[in-house]
């Protein structure tokens, strides 16, 4: 028995030195840490469980028959965050670049299996060259077998993402398709075709990361939610957004318990709204005013600034913010905010996260740009999202409200549960300079257009028809959000039976 426990352990410390000693040493150089160093860091202390660690590729070409590596290239298993279960997988790029071979993809889809089984989140932390092209097409079918259990287990489980090293070709699907996607500065590279091939197949001239960078990512094309400065950042947002959301459709987002006094009155909220009504401010001022603890962690936060999303807390209960942002092209709404918007939307409605929507939308972006672009299916996926949507949904109007985007931002006619203005609330079919510009055409005047703001511009016809539940004192918008989400506890709503609808993609 002493002998094979001997056996045993020498096969473990194998398995824990991956491409050996001096790969190692090469992935430190480059500023990166190991796969386990990376568990070691995103887990519980202790807690991390291997599965499949003596696993080794079948391949005989191309001289792997004699060349293997206990593990091949990837570790899997499961630990735990905050004491809660999670599946995971991290890619060793000290094995063969961390490519992926018929065996490495079957460890990857065992966790997958587990996770959805079991009810919990599966994090993937990729850093691979790709197929191992020795495999062929055994390699292809691994990625897609991953693909097939992204797409199953997608709104069933979170799936996270973090690239933490290249991810390019058919790898970067599999990240596009789970909820949220982390990049490291420096180290992280997504693309479909690398420099090499777009410079031969279009004369472009650019590098990895002017090509498919963290920031490229994270503000220009918004596959990226989180871009962060280091590995060790990026982990530990990994483990602040878990504790945000539940570990399956079926469970509730965890409660945690908060000193910050659920009827706490904000004084400074009466002064973050200008009296001028074209004067921006920034909608961070309100959101953390507003949240437990002044704590809200934005998502995308790159992209589309004129829309924000994130994570957020209101007596302890989890919740998803969406709001327009003045200080970013007046808050209007965009190809890209309604895209950004619509994602988070619809991740929220499927983990039973409530939905907080903050509104100032003076309307849609207008311009050829916009509209070739297709602003009119684009803005009808946010629509969509807020209409599908059937977890408690609360709306805080605090000024522009007009066209449109009015309906589209969770109004009363979307099936919001809770909505309120603000006294500086700003409810019409468009803006009063654009209203008397129409109705008056050369006869448009400064008086003109006081008259239409006395008589339009303000939230009480809306409050007359039920169409806002009131008009509050915005000091009082954190007690009362509060109190609804706890009325809201015991929702009940359905949508019509069917396989599913089908969004304007």
């Amino acid at each position: 028995m002493r002998e094979k426990l001997e056996l045993l352990q020498k096969k473990r410390a194998e398995a824990d030195l991956g491409g050996g000693a001096e790969r190692i040493a090469a992935q430190h150089d480059k500023g990166k840490m190991t796969a386990r160093e990376r568990l070691d860091v995103l887990l519980d202390a202790g807690t991390f469980v291997e599965l499949d660690r003596f696993v080794t590729h079948r391949s005989t070409d191309f001289g792997l028959a004699d060349e293997k590596y206990l593990g091949d290239g990837v570790v899997t298993g499961y630990g735990r965050i905050e004491g809660r279960l999670v599946y995971v997988f991290a890619q060793d790029f000290t094995v063969f670049g961390g490519s992926l071979s018929e065996a490495h993809a079957e460890k990857i889809c065992k966790v997958m299996d587990l996770a959805l089984k079991n009810g919990a989140p599966v994090i993937g932390l990729n850093d691979s060259g790709g197929a191992r092209i020795q495999e062929g097409v055994a390699s292809l079918g691994g990625y897609a077998d991953i693909f097939l259990r992204n797409t199953l287990a997608s709104g069933v489980v979170p799936q996270i993402s973090a690239i933490l090293g290249p991810c390019a070709g058919g790898a970067v699907y599999s990240p596009a398709i789970t909820d949220f996607v982390f990049m490291v500065r420096g180290i992280s590279y997504m693309f479909v075709t690398g420099p090499s091939v777009v410079k031969t197949v279009t004369h472009e001239e650019v590098d990895f990361e002017g090509l498919g960078g963290a920031d490229v990512h994270g503000a220009t094309s918004g596959v990226a939610h989180f871009v962060h400065a280091s590995e060790l950042e990026a982990l530990a947002a990994i483990r602040k957004l878990v504790s945000f959301i539940p570990s399956n459709n079926l469970d509730d987002p965890p409660i945690r318990a908060t000193a910050d006094p659920a009827d706490r009155r904000d004084e400074e909220l009466l002064e973050v709204v200008p009296d001028e009504p074209t004067k921006a401010y920034d909608m961070h001022d309100v959101i953390r005013r507003v949240v437990d603890d002044g704590e809200f962690l934005e998502v995308h936060r790159d992209f589309a600034g004129n829309l924000l999303v994130g994570f957020a807390r209101l007596g302890g209960r989890p919740v998803g913010v969406i709001a327009n942002q003045p200080a970013v092209l007046a808050g209007v709404l965009d190809i890209n905010a309604s895209l950004k918007g619509a994602r988070f939307i619809r991740f929220c409605d499927a983990f039973n996260i409530p939905l907080v929507t903050f509104e100032d939308v003076p309307g849609f972006l207008p311009g050829v740009a916009q509209e070739h672009g297709g602003i009119i299916k684009h803005g009808a996926k946010l629509l969509f999202a807020y209409c599908e949507a059937t977890v408690p949904k609360l709306t805080v109007i605090t000024r522009k409200a007009y066209g449109g985007a009015y309906d589209v931002m969770n109004s009363k006619h979307v099936r919001g549960d809770y909505n309120v203005a603000w006294p500086t609330a700003e409810i019409a079919v468009m803006g009063p300079k654009g209203a008397v510009e129409i109705l008056y055409k050369d006869d448009a005047t400064e008086e003109r257009e006081t008259e239409y703001r006395e008589k339009f511009a303000h939230p009480y016809l809306a409050a007359a028809r039920g169409y806002v539940d009131d008009i509050i004192d915005p000091r009082d918008t954190r007690p009362r959000l509060i109190d609804a989400l706890a009325t809201l506890a015991t929702k009940r709503d359905r949508n019509p039976p069917k396989k599913h609808g089908n969004i304007p993609l």
